[in-house]
């Protein structure tokens, strides 16, 4: 598929087929993928927990109530220790290392007919506890991972888009 193609149809799935799981040959390709992309200084600093034990979802669910019947959460989080801090000490890399490994996670699932959902409606600070995450790391986001019930659609907002004109400067 032509890869704009692939970022129209794509959509963030909020109703999964609970009963469907993911093929771990599938999961094992979008955890690849995110483990190939490009980070700042290529330090690397994304930490991927795969949450599909029912004992790690009910987990999930304590944390956000956007799991949708999804069969497998990701968490990413990144280890503070190794971001890289911009000049100045004010900012460091880490949600953008995070955002870069989980868009790549999304567009291999989608690659793949896997649907997805990133969520960001949860307490950082809780899911770290509990998870029991190390101190030195932050969780960026959630991801929801699965198939699509068959009446998942898209949200009425999603083909909405904004002009170029609007959100690109040419200088």
């Amino acid at each position: 598929m032509d890869f704009l193609e692939l970022a129209k149809k794509r959509f963030s799935c909020k109703k999964f087929d609970a009963a469907k799981k993911v093929a771990d040959g599938d999961l094992e390709k979008i955890l690849e993928a995110g483990r190939l992309v490009p980070t700042a200084k290529n330090n690397q600093p994304q930490r991927i927990y795969v949450l599909r034990s029912d004992e790690a979802l009910a987990a999930a669910d304590m944390l956000t109530p956007c799991r949708y019947d999804a069969p497998v959460v990701l968490v990413v989080a990144v280890n503070q220790d190794e971001v890289f801090a911009y000049p100045g000490g004010k900012y460091t890399s880490g949600a953008e290392d995070a955002a870069i490994v989980a868009t790549h996670m999304t567009l291999e699932a989608a690659d793949l007919g896997v649907d997805s959902c990133w969520m960001n409606f949860f307490d950082p600070d809780k899911a770290k506890d509990v998870l029991h995450l190390p101190d030195n790391e932050q969780v960026v986001l959630l991801m929801d991972i699965g198939y699509a019930a068959p009446t998942a659609k898209p949200l009425p907002t999603h083909e909405r888009r904004k002009p170029l004109a609007e959100t690109v400067e040419y200088r």
